[in-house]
């Protein structure tokens, strides 16, 4: 690996962003309703007194705006997600595999949709951002089983990011710089590592002028800024009629004038209209992406790539000039930060390769 470094920030012949370096837990949340208290935290959720009842005694922990993350594994219990990662919370009972399954299937309909035998599984969107999902047995083996991913109430800044060391030294000049020069911007990394939060604190500072258009598979991106428009993706009914994809809100999105153009996570055949809406004009667009690694992005996008029927040449061609910069992050004992970022380029034989912006070594393909 190449870990020459200078003092310098700067370009080199390859690109825009390569740097050269010089060398206690939360008290539990009470199951019984708080006058008053209760009340503001099911508000600042963005449920309906109707949707706050809906969760039953998972409420509480619902309207809890430190708690990320819940998930009832059957009669095996309660865990959750207060920042520090996953923890069992043995103050909860479970009501009976009867009562559970009534409880997802509550659930999903206050989100608009229908559990049952003949959809056992199911995804949905209530209130501010709150996703929940549910697997009914026998899909799942070991009862009823539920995942609720409430994003926290306070939406980070920029700033707050950077007080909290989510930045490495260099990073926070070069990612300034990016939203300056309206770079497309790509985040990736692991699920719960960070990326919407990261994508949310950068278009808050996006210029106030800016019109925003966010497009998502269930609304969950919080952005401080005065002109934002979302769109959701929506599944079909239990007809099979009334799907409407990402790919075709991409498509829609083009019609609606964005400045910026966003796209909560590429997870299949959207991803086509996304670099192809960037390879036209609509600078300064931004997108999540799963990856475990930087090293491993440039093969997640030719697996999606697949899925749209794209070869790996075509996807590597139209990466390469529609996406500037790529944001790495990572969670490692609670703690997100950001911990990498790189720069696309296309190898001798036209394949999809990345180089760290922060060591300036070419990255191997895993």
């Amino acid at each position: 690996m190449n870990t020459e470094t200078s003092a310098a920030v700067g370009a080199d012949e390859r690109g825009r962003f390569v740097v050269r370096r010089a060398s206690e837990r939360p008290a539990a949340v009470e199951l019984v309703p708080v006058p008053g208290r209760d009340e503001s935290r099911r508000e600042r959720r963005g449920l309906t007194r109707g949707e706050a009842d809906a969760f039953g005694p998972l409420a509480g922990f619902v309207a809890d705006g430190e708690i990320t993350d819940i998930f009832v594994n059957g009669m095996a219990g309660l865990w959750v997600d207060r920042g520090n990662g996953l923890e069992q919370d043995r103050s909860w009972r479970a009501p009976g595999e009867r009562a559970l399954r009534e409880l997802a299937v509550r659930i999903i309909a206050a989100g608009g949709r229908h559990l049952d035998e003949a959809t056992p599984t199911m995804d949905v969107r209530i209130g501010d951002g709150i996703r929940a999902h549910a697997v009914l047995p026998p899909v799942s083996t070991s009862g009823t089983l539920l995942s609720i991913r409430a994003p926290r109430t306070v939406r980070p800044s920029f700033d707050d990011l950077r007080a909290t060391g989510f930045f490495y030294p260099e990073a926070e000049e070069l990612v300034r710089r990016a939203l300056a020069d309206r770079a497309n911007l790509l985040i990736t990394g692991a699920g719960g590592s960070g990326k919407t939060t990261l994508l949310g604190a950068l278009l808050g500072e996006a210029a106030k002028d800016e019109r925003l258009v966010v497009i998502e598979d269930v609304a969950e991106l919080r952005i401080t800024h005065p002109h934002v428009v979302s769109l959701e993706a929506r599944q079909a009914n239990v007809e099979g009629a009334g799907e409407v994809p990402l790919a075709r809100l991409v498509r829609e999105s083009l019609r609606m004038r964005p400045d910026r153009l966003v796209l909560g996570e590429c997870r299949g055949a959207e991803l086509r209209e996304l670099l192809a809406a960037l390879n036209t004009g609509h600078d300064g667009g931004a997108g999540t992406l799963h990856a475990n690694s930087l090293n491993d992005v440039p093969a997640r996008l030719e697996a999606l790539g697949a899925l749209a029927d794209m070869s790996a040449e075509a996807i590597a061609r139209q990466t390469v000039s529609a996406i500037d910069l790529v944001m790495h992050v990572e969670r490692q004992k609670g703690v997100r930060q950001l911990v990498d970022m790189g720069e696309f380029w296309l190898d001798d034989l036209g394949r999809l390769r990345i180089t760290s912006v922060r060591t300036g070594a070419k990255l191997e393909r895993s």
